[in-house]
Protein backbone atom coordinates (compact mmCIF):
# COMPACT_ATOMS: atom_id res chain seq x y z
CA UNK A 1 0.00 0.00 0.00
CA UNK A 2 1.08 3.63 -0.16
CA UNK A 3 3.39 5.40 2.22
CA UNK A 4 1.82 8.53 3.62
CA UNK A 5 4.71 10.75 2.50
CA UNK A 6 4.52 9.31 -1.03
CA UNK A 7 0.80 10.07 -1.27
CA UNK A 8 1.22 13.64 -0.06
CA UNK A 9 4.15 14.26 -2.41
CA UNK A 10 2.34 12.72 -5.40
CA UNK A 11 -0.85 14.70 -4.81
CA UNK A 12 1.07 17.92 -4.24
CA UNK A 13 2.70 17.52 -7.68
CA UNK A 14 -0.31 16.05 -9.48
CA UNK A 15 -0.92 18.53 -12.34
CA UNK A 16 -4.68 19.09 -11.79
CA UNK A 17 -4.03 19.81 -8.10
CA UNK A 18 -0.92 21.86 -8.68
CA UNK A 19 -2.76 23.92 -11.28
CA UNK A 20 -5.80 24.46 -9.09
CA UNK A 21 -3.75 25.30 -6.00
CA UNK A 22 -5.06 22.31 -4.04
CA UNK A 23 -2.87 21.09 -1.18
CA UNK A 24 -3.11 18.00 0.97
CA UNK A 25 -2.21 19.31 4.42
CA UNK A 26 -2.63 16.19 6.54
CA UNK A 27 -2.92 12.43 6.17
CA UNK A 28 -3.21 10.27 9.29
CA UNK A 29 -0.96 7.24 9.60
CA UNK A 30 -3.93 4.89 9.15
CA UNK A 31 -5.30 6.80 6.11
CA UNK A 32 -8.60 7.42 7.91
CA UNK A 33 -8.21 11.19 8.07
CA UNK A 34 -7.20 13.53 5.25
CA UNK A 35 -7.33 17.33 5.22
CA UNK A 36 -7.20 19.36 2.02
CA UNK A 37 -7.20 23.09 1.33
CA UNK A 38 -7.29 25.43 -1.64
CA UNK A 39 -6.46 29.11 -1.66
CA UNK A 40 -8.17 31.54 -4.00
CA UNK A 41 -5.76 32.59 -6.75
CA UNK A 42 -6.16 34.41 -10.03
CA UNK A 43 -5.89 31.11 -11.90
CA UNK A 44 -8.66 29.31 -9.99
CA UNK A 45 -11.21 32.13 -9.85
CA UNK A 46 -14.34 32.20 -11.91
CA UNK A 47 -15.74 35.19 -13.80
CA UNK A 48 -17.13 36.82 -10.63
CA UNK A 49 -13.95 36.36 -8.57
CA UNK A 50 -14.91 33.38 -6.41
CA UNK A 51 -13.71 29.77 -6.45
CA UNK A 52 -14.32 27.97 -9.73
CA UNK A 53 -16.84 25.17 -9.13
CA UNK A 54 -14.73 22.60 -10.96
CA UNK A 55 -11.81 23.28 -8.65
CA UNK A 56 -14.07 22.91 -5.61
CA UNK A 57 -15.14 19.50 -6.86
CA UNK A 58 -11.56 18.51 -7.75
CA UNK A 59 -10.44 19.12 -4.20
CA UNK A 60 -12.73 16.36 -2.92
CA UNK A 61 -12.58 13.92 -5.82
CA UNK A 62 -10.23 11.00 -5.10
CA UNK A 63 -9.84 10.95 -1.34
CA UNK A 64 -12.60 8.62 -0.14
CA UNK A 65 -11.63 6.11 -2.80
CA UNK A 66 -7.97 6.28 -1.72
CA UNK A 67 -8.90 5.98 1.95
CA UNK A 68 -10.98 2.86 1.34
CA UNK A 69 -8.33 1.30 -0.90
CA UNK A 70 -5.76 1.75 1.86
CA UNK A 71 -8.07 0.51 4.63
CA UNK A 72 -9.70 -2.46 2.89
CA UNK A 73 -6.54 -3.85 1.35
CA UNK A 74 -5.55 -5.42 -1.94
CA UNK A 75 -8.45 -7.90 -2.05
CA UNK A 76 -10.93 -5.11 -2.87
CA UNK A 77 -11.67 -2.97 -5.91
CA UNK A 78 -12.85 0.56 -5.10
CA UNK A 79 -14.13 3.08 -7.64
CA UNK A 80 -15.89 6.41 -7.50
CA UNK A 81 -19.37 5.70 -8.84
CA UNK A 82 -21.21 9.02 -8.63
CA UNK A 83 -21.01 12.48 -7.16
CA UNK A 84 -23.12 15.57 -6.78
CA UNK A 85 -22.08 18.94 -5.48
CA UNK A 86 -24.33 21.68 -4.17
CA UNK A 87 -22.89 25.17 -3.96
CA UNK A 88 -24.14 26.98 -0.87
CA UNK A 89 -22.30 30.30 -0.80
CA UNK A 90 -19.54 31.83 -2.93
CA UNK A 91 -16.10 30.57 -1.94
CA UNK A 92 -13.66 33.35 -1.17
CA UNK A 93 -10.23 32.97 0.37
CA UNK A 94 -8.96 29.57 1.47
CA UNK A 95 -11.43 26.69 1.54
CA UNK A 96 -11.08 23.40 3.38
CA UNK A 97 -12.33 19.81 3.18
CA UNK A 98 -11.88 17.15 5.84
CA UNK A 99 -12.33 13.44 5.16
CA UNK A 100 -12.90 11.00 8.01
CA UNK A 101 -13.49 7.24 7.98
CA UNK A 102 -14.46 5.33 11.09
CA UNK A 103 -13.95 1.67 11.84
CA UNK A 104 -17.74 1.32 11.59
CA UNK A 105 -17.67 2.78 8.04
CA UNK A 106 -15.03 0.27 6.98
CA UNK A 107 -16.72 -2.70 8.63
CA UNK A 108 -20.12 -1.79 7.15
CA UNK A 109 -18.58 -1.93 3.67
CA UNK A 110 -16.89 -5.27 4.37
CA UNK A 111 -20.18 -6.75 5.64
CA UNK A 112 -22.14 -5.43 2.64
CA UNK A 113 -19.59 -6.82 0.18
CA UNK A 114 -19.64 -10.25 1.89
CA UNK A 115 -23.45 -10.27 1.96
CA UNK A 116 -24.27 -8.71 -1.43
CA UNK A 117 -21.08 -9.02 -3.46
CA UNK A 118 -20.84 -5.24 -3.73
CA UNK A 119 -21.27 -2.15 -1.58
CA UNK A 120 -22.13 1.38 -2.62
CA UNK A 121 -21.43 3.53 0.42
CA UNK A 122 -22.40 7.19 0.26
CA UNK A 123 -20.58 9.99 2.07
CA UNK A 124 -21.20 13.70 2.41
CA UNK A 125 -18.19 16.01 2.33
CA UNK A 126 -18.38 19.65 3.42
CA UNK A 127 -16.23 22.36 1.89
CA UNK A 128 -15.94 25.28 4.29
CA UNK A 129 -14.21 28.64 4.40
CA UNK A 130 -11.83 29.90 7.07
CA UNK A 131 -14.81 31.01 9.21
CA UNK A 132 -16.36 27.54 9.07
CA UNK A 133 -19.15 28.67 6.73
CA UNK A 134 -20.40 26.02 4.32
CA UNK A 135 -19.29 26.84 0.76
CA UNK A 136 -20.35 23.58 -0.90
CA UNK A 137 -21.53 20.13 0.03
CA UNK A 138 -20.74 17.09 -2.06
CA UNK A 139 -22.19 13.62 -1.95
CA UNK A 140 -19.86 10.84 -3.10
CA UNK A 141 -20.97 7.30 -3.93
CA UNK A 142 -18.32 4.59 -4.12
CA UNK A 143 -18.49 1.13 -5.63
CA UNK A 144 -16.67 -1.56 -3.65
CA UNK A 145 -16.35 -5.25 -4.42
CA UNK A 146 -13.88 -8.08 -3.95
CA UNK A 147 -11.32 -8.70 -6.65
CA UNK A 148 -12.11 -11.65 -8.85
CA UNK A 149 -10.02 -14.69 -8.02
CA UNK A 150 -8.19 -15.96 -11.11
Amino acid sequence: MLKKSTLIRFLSLYPPYLGAGIRVTRVSDDFREIDVQMGLRWWNRNYVGTHFGGSLYSMIDPFLMLMFLENLGRDYVVWDKAATIRFKTPGRGTVFARFRLTEDDIQAVRVAVERDGRAQPTFTVAITDSKGQLVAEAEKVLSVKKKAVA
